[in-house]
């Protein structure tokens, strides 16, 4: 999935006025918006992996509102929901947000108030998804280290010199500083900084641990060579 596919905002209300002038408003201002007249029919269409927000009928036949946004949550999908409701009662607001809604909004809506909602639930969950495959993108390259590669990756992001990385691993420093640019290499990182971030993001080092043995308090020299 990339990131560059067009952002879409699902629109489920039994009622067709509404449904067709939220979908008019949307798309006056150069969102898609797909439109559905039932919790079901949209369950049957959400695609979580693009950027997306639903805006969320609260009382519908059959399947209300907020038993989409429950049913959502136990298929895993994790779309950003705007409810909009004529009948914002207390219980039922404080429901949908213990349950994780992003805004809750009273029909007729405010133009522009549903407009800033709706861009506000997109930006987050294309920076959620971006996060997500910068992560998973991360993870691909540490699985395609070799053993040996690995071997040299921690101690190199646990700020250890390639001498004392030698001494560790039975092997010269030559040796270590070959494996050395092929994990820089194969991790695409640019800088040794670079690549403590990415250890970083991948678990493999806490940011808040103590320094390596023999490194100073207030220089870290390893990330200065890089």
């Amino acid at each position: 999935m990339s990131l560059m596919q067009e952002q879409v905002v699902y629109v489920v209300d039994d009622d067709q006025g509404m449904l067709d002038s939220t979908v008019w408003l949307l798309e006056s201002v150069g969102l898609k918006a797909l439109p559905f007249t039932s919790g079901r029919a949209f369950l049957e269409a959400c695609d979580a992996a693009r950027p997306a927000c639903v805006l969320l009928d609260v009382r519908m036949p059959g399947m209300g509102g907020l038993n989409v946004q429950e049913e959502l949550r136990a298929r895993g999908l994790d779309l950003p929901v705007i409810f909009v409701s004529g009948h914002a009662d207390v219980p039922i607001v404080v429901r949908a947000f213990k349950s994780g809604a992003c805004d809750f909004l009273e029909k007729p809506c405010n133009e522009q108030q549903l407009l800033d909602s709706v861009q506000q639930a997109l930006r987050r969950h294309a920076e959620r998804l971006r996060r997500q495959q910068g992560g998973a993108a991360l993870r691909a390259r540490l699985d395609g280290l070799t053993p040996r590669e690995r071997d040299v990756l921690l101690p190199l992001v646990q700020g250890y010199t390639s001498r004392e990385i030698a001494e560790q691993l039975g092997i010269s420093v030559k040796t270590v500083d070959l494996y050395r640019a092929r994990v820089m290499k194969r991790m695409q990182a640019e800088r040794l900084s670079d690549l403590v971030g990415m250890a970083c993001v991948l678990g493999l080092i806490d940011p808040l641990a103590p320094r390596a043995p023999g490194q100073s308090s207030t220089a870290q020299p390893q990330l200065a060579q890089a």
